[in-house]
């Protein structure tokens, strides 16, 4: 089973730290396991909590966003066993990191087990209103929980 899992955006504001929240709130319901952290190809916000309006929208669906931005590291290409990034640009940046085959091998689209919104890039709802986040959280939720059923399928 995969133990470990990354969430991986522009910056660790919004979309990135998002997903690691709805994972591991629909993880804890379910029992399973998962190590959960997001990170960002960028260091401008780290240390600093999710994006306000994020965590506001994902409050609403009963989810907390805790965590702090953090900047990739090479070394998270061997810390973890899924590394979920947000777009195609980030996938192109981590392409570039990524200098082994089995590090790109663990890089997958987030949507890359949705069952609606499957290959899709999560669109960074930063400059969008009220409606971009909740547009955004539809899409993390679908494709976390098909997320958890991979990793629970592999266990």
């Amino acid at each position: 089973m995969a133990s470990s899992v990354l969430f991986v955006c522009l910056g660790n504001i919004c979309r990135s730290p998002a997903a690691e929240g709805i994972l591991r709130h629909m993880a804890q319901k379910e029992g399973v396991d998962i190590h959960i952290e997001s990170c960002g190809l960028g260091d401008w916000h780290k240390g600093n909590l999710p994006d306000d309006r994020m965590r506001e929208a994902t409050k609403k669906r009963g989810i907390a966003l805790t965590s702090r931005a953090q900047k990739m590291e090479p070394e998270f290409f061997d810390r973890f066993d899924l590394i979920f990034v947000a777009d195609k640009k980030v996938m192109n940046e981590l392409y570039k990191f990524a200098d082994k085959p089995e590090h790109k091998a663990k890089m997958r689209f987030i949507t890359h087990f949705s069952s609606t919104f499957k290959g899709q890039d999560v669109p960074d709802p930063y400059y969008d209103g009220e409606a971009g986040f909740e547009n955004v959280l539809d899409m993390l939720e679908d494709s976390c929980e098909g997320i958890l059923s991979h990793i629970k399928s592999k266990g």
